[in-house]
């Protein structure tokens, strides 16, 4: 908080609190800075002491005023200031034929990466991508690592570049994982990634070239638009409802576009945890046979699912879909181990852009992933957290709605969608005052847009402080 006892005066205290977040990207390129008296009346201060702050923020070339609507934070990656603000193009817009987003409209992604795993305090963060530490805690992954770490195996592993697919037991394994869902693939059509970003970026940079229109769910992973943006491709948003993607906006896209790729989160879609129905999926799949192109199903969130749950992949048998996973939602987020299962047509050539970037996998952990897979130790630990995410969810849910809030999708998976009925990027940085990093609704759509819309973790939301926060900082933001 401001102090008037500090070594620095209010003014520079508050430029400085500004500045920090621009630079660490909590305040992302084109957001609107509290105005004068607004700022003024949350930080306690007068308004000649913001205008003063303010200044200082234009001086160091951190922020823009836009003459009658504010101060608008700049994007330091651009040599150029920040163009006007332009209206938001809508989904609807572009199925009347519209123009896609132009490249370059983007929040970058390192922005994006910065800001979502910045630790605001010590306090569980309700923006987090992922399930608070203790929950991932257990003996058998330390056993695993220390099995495959003993001096031969360390020799045998450390001194050579590994099998470039990836381990192969590990990729044993995980077929027979992926059989468990009714997914067939044999280990020769799976490569091992450094996580399912990596995958991700390996089939993009394969199958994709600069320019190519992309279609994406919106509302839909944030670092996923501001990484196809910046190789380069025109990215399509397409309205992600309860069943599925808008079929309509697919079909007008895949006509007037041409669309190369469809990159979908089928299972507990993040961040409206929706899941698709086989009706919805096999409408998917026939339009991609029909306009030639593929689907890449992103199941990062399979390992909390049921198994049941409909993938395009178990409909299309990895015809035109390339599935994609990685264990750090449920396993360990530091082990950086993703995976792909690809056609077989395809798998030279994703191959050879894993070589590109990074010739080969770490093999030690990919081989203690394989014991714990091979043990039943994963399957095991994922049931425990289903049935701890399970009870979080209910409780938060109470509580979110206690506190004010609706929830704009039936509460699922992970994440929540929580409608505040407040834009939530204010909020955002009153939260933030106070030690808690939100996830504004504007981080989930292709061009950044004030949203009442909010997605919070069920793990890390079941704390009443939090939410009592919360509630009073909602009020009087209304």
């Amino acid at each position: 908080m401001l102090t008037r006892h500090a070594t620095q005066s209010l003014t520079e205290q508050l430029a400085e609190r500004f500045a920090e977040r621009i630079r660490a990207r909590l305040l992302a390129p084109g957001s609107r800075l509290p105005s004068v008296r607004e700022c003024a009346r949350q930080q306690g201060v007068s308004a000649y002491t913001v205008v003063a702050a303010y200044d200082q923020l234009l001086a160091q070339g951190l922020v823009e005023a836009r003459r009658q609507r504010g101060f608008y934070v700049r994007d330091l990656s651009s040599k150029s200031p920040a163009p006007p603000e332009a209206t938001p193009r809508s989904a609807a817009a572009a199925v009347l034929g519209e123009s896609p987003l132009p490249s370059g409209s983007h929040v970058n992604a390192a922005a994006l990466i910065r800001g979502m795993f910045h630790q605001a305090s010590n306090k569980p963060q309700p923006g987090s991508g992922v399930l608070p530490p203790d929950w991932l805690e257990t003996t058998f992954m330390p056993a695993a690592v220390r099995k495959v770490t003993s001096t031969r195996a360390l020799q045998d592993s450390s001194l050579r570049y590994g099998d470039p697919m990836g381990d192969a037991e590990l990729r044993r394994v995980l077929a027979q994982r992926l059989a468990a869902i009714n997914i067939t693939a044999v280990p020769q059509q799976i490569i091992t990634t450094v996580g399912a970003t990596h995958a991700l970026d390996i089939v993009s940079r394969t199958l994709l070239k600069p320019g190519d229109p992309v279609m994406v769910e919106e509302p839909g992973w944030s670092v996923e638009f501001a990484r196809l943006d910046a190789l380069g491709m025109k990215i399509l948003p397409v309205p992600r409802h309860a069943d599925g993607p808008d079929l309509a906006v697919m079909q007008r896209y895949c006509e007037v576009h041409a669309p190369k790729l469809f990159v979908s989160v089928s299972v507990f879609h993040n961040p409206t945890g929706y899941c698709l129905t086989p009706g919805s999926a096999h409408r998917v799949l026939q339009l991609a046979a029909k306009h030639d192109f593929y689907v890449v199903e992103d199941d990062t969130y399979g390992h909390i699912a049921p198994e049941h749950a409909t993938r395009l992949t178990v409909l299309d048998g990895l015809q035109r879909s390339i599935y994609v996973s990685g264990f750090a939602k449920i396993l360990a987020p530091n082990w950086r181990v993703g995976f792909l299962a690809a056609p077989p047509r395809l798998v030279e050539s994703l191959l050879d852009t894993k070589l590109l970037a990074t010739l080969t996998t770490p093999s030690l952990l990919e081989k203690a992933l394989a014991l714990c897979i091979e043990q039943g130790q994963l399957r095991r630990h994922a049931e425990r957290v289903r049935i701890r995410l399970e009870a979080a969810r209910v409780r938060s849910v109470k509580l979110a709605q206690q506190a004010g809030c609706t929830f704009a999708a039936e509460p699922a998976g992970l994440f929540g969608w929580v409608d505040t009925g407040v834009d939530t990027d204010v909020l955002a940085q009153r939260m933030l005052d106070l030690g808690y990093l939100l996830a504004p609704g504007a981080l989930f759509h292709a061009r950044r847009q004030p949203s009442t819309l909010m997605r919070i973790n069920f793990a890390t939301t079941q704390d009443a402080a939090f939410w009592k926060v919360f509630a009073q900082v909602l009020r009087d933001s209304r």
